[in-house]
Parts: structure tokens; C-alpha cells; sequence
């Protein structure tokens, strides 16, 4: 396996940086190229979560799919759309290398986790923005991937939001009405919406379980394909849900449940 941190797409401050996991090629096994994900751990846009980050890119790799981690901006440089960015600028570089990394650009995937997924969704649907691309520089086929997984994500800005994500990235404790919904993601899907899959927990406490189901209504009303797993049992960053991604504390992210997550995920982008 080769892991590396390969792109800094903030010039200037090296913790934001993507970090490539690429299966090795060996002549005993076939080499076509690979599907990738785009990896985007949580952490309410304060820090980015090691148990959402490599952990995540190992277990994907474990299926083939070569893997890549963004710890983007946090803190008191969240404030979007620079996060949002980022992830444009690792989207294009994984495409533009993709010959290096041996994966087909054609089959770029994301994954996101709470605020993470908020950025997520943010990139399946604001990769088209018009203003967006033009301070980025890009356009829309190079930000654009084939999916988003949605997972327990931060979405909306109203009614159920969680609000210290939403503060963080508008940069005030006290947005106005318009501010909210500039990045509550449900008000923006179009039908040029990428498609997603989503699961979340009944029991989530941190950020609602009505975040999921208020985009799965938003794609659904633009005809945009999706898959959504509501699961009954379970907290609020369960990341793997087993024991590869425990705290050292308690195993309330310990779950049994939940944990066919990624396989059905996995799944999922096979028929994309």
C-alpha cells in the first residue's frame, strides 16, 4: 500500500492536505483502473475526526477502491465557502492524477461524516455553482463525483440543525435567516444533483435524524436517485460502528446494527 500526503490545496498551511491510500500493482493480480473516494471526516468544522479518516479510507480500500482523506479547514478558517474549496481542488487533483493513481476519473466517489457530510453534500451539489467555479477556477466536470455517501450529515439549517457546524462556517453566532439557508444543503438540490446514499440512527441526539430524511425528500422531489438506511439503534458518530473505530473510553460506538453500513454502501456505487 502506498499512503502519502500528496496535495496541500491551501497554500501556505500544510494541515490542510489530502492524504492518498493506493493499492500497489502486481502483475499477479488484474490492474484495471480503480473506482476512489473522496474521504471527508467529521468534527462540526472544528477539527477533522481521526476515527472518521483513515480508518474509513482502510476499510474501502479493503474493497478495491483506492481511497483519499481531506483534512480541510477548520476553526476560525471554516468560514465557506473555503472547506467547500478544498474539496473542488481534491476532486480536480485526483482526476488530473488519475492515470498516476490508477482510477477511472469517470468513477470518483465521496464520503462524508456529520459535518464532513455537510461538505459532502455541499459537493454534490454546489459543483455547478457558477460563482462558486469561478473563484475556484474550475469547472463543473472537474469538480463533479459520481456519488456521495451521506453519512449521519449535517444538512439543514433550520428546525433540526445542528448549529455550532452551521456557526462555524458562516463565521458568526448570530446568522441571519438568508445566511442559514445559503448552505442549507436541502434548499439547493436540483436535478443536476449527484446521487447519494445516506444512513443515519432513529436515536441521534447530535443532529437529527430529519437531516437525512429532509435531503432524501429534496432528492427525491428532483428526481435525483438515491439510497437511504435509517437504523433504529445507535449514537452519533459511529463511524465504522465496530471495534476498529472505539473509543478508548466506552464502546457506546460499538454497533452491530449499523455496522453493514459500508458494505451496502459499497454496494450501492457498483450500480452507479
Amino acid at each position: 500500500m502506498i499512503c502519502e500526503k500528496v496535495f496541500y490545496p491551501t497554500s501556505g498551511d500544510d494541515s490542510v492536505h489530502l492524504t492518498c491510500y493506493i493499492r500497489e500493482e502486481s502483475p499477479e493480480m488484474r490492474s484495471e483502473p480503480r473506482d476512489a473516494m473522496l474521504v471527508l471526516p467529521g468534527g462540526g468544522y472544528h477539527v477533522c475526526s481521526a476515527r472518521e479518516a483513515e480508518p474509513i479510507a482502510l476499510e474501502y480500500m479493503s474493497y478495491g477502491i483506492n481511497a483519499f482523506v481531506l483534512h480541510y479547514s477548520v476553526k476560525e478558517n471554516a468560514v465557506f465557502p473555503r472547506p467547500l474549496i478544498e474539496a473542488f481542488k481534491c476532486v480536480k487533483f485526483i482526476k488530473d492524477n488519475a492515470e498516476r493513481f490508477n482510477i477511472n476519473p469517470d468513477r470518483i466517489f465521496a464520503v462524508g461524516f456529520s459535518a464532513g457530510g455537510h461538505l459532502c453534500a455541499c459537493l454534490g451539489t454546489f459543483y455547478n455553482s457558477t460563482a462558486l467555479l469561478a473563484e475556484a477556477g474550475m469547472t463543473a466536470n472537474d469538480t463533479r463525483v459520481c456519488g456521495t455517501v451521506l453519512s449521519y450529515p449535517v444538512i439543514s439549517a433550520g428546525t433540526f440543525a445542528h448549529r455550532g457546524s452551521f456557526m462555524g462556517i458562516l463565521g458568526t453566532e448570530t446568522p441571519t435567516d438568508e445566511e442559514l439557508d445559503s448552505y442549507s444543503v436541502e434548499k439547493h438540490v436540483t436535478p443536476d444533483s449527484v446521487p447519494a446514499f445516506i444512513w443515519h440512527t432513529f436515536e441521534d441526539n447530535v443532529v437529527p435524524v430529519e437531516n437525512s430524511l429532509l435531503m432524501a425528500k429534496a432528492l427525491r422531489e428532483n428526481s435525483v436517485p438515491f439510497e437511504m438506511h435509517i437504523f433504529q439503534k445507535g449514537v452519533h458518530g459511529l463511524a465504522l460502528c465496530n471495534e476498529i473505530t472505539l473509543s478508548p473510553h466506552h464502546d457506546r460506538f460499538l454497533n452491530k446494527e449499523a455496522e453493514g453500513w459500508l458494505d451496502m454502501s459499497v454496494k450501492w456505487m457498483k450500480k452507479q
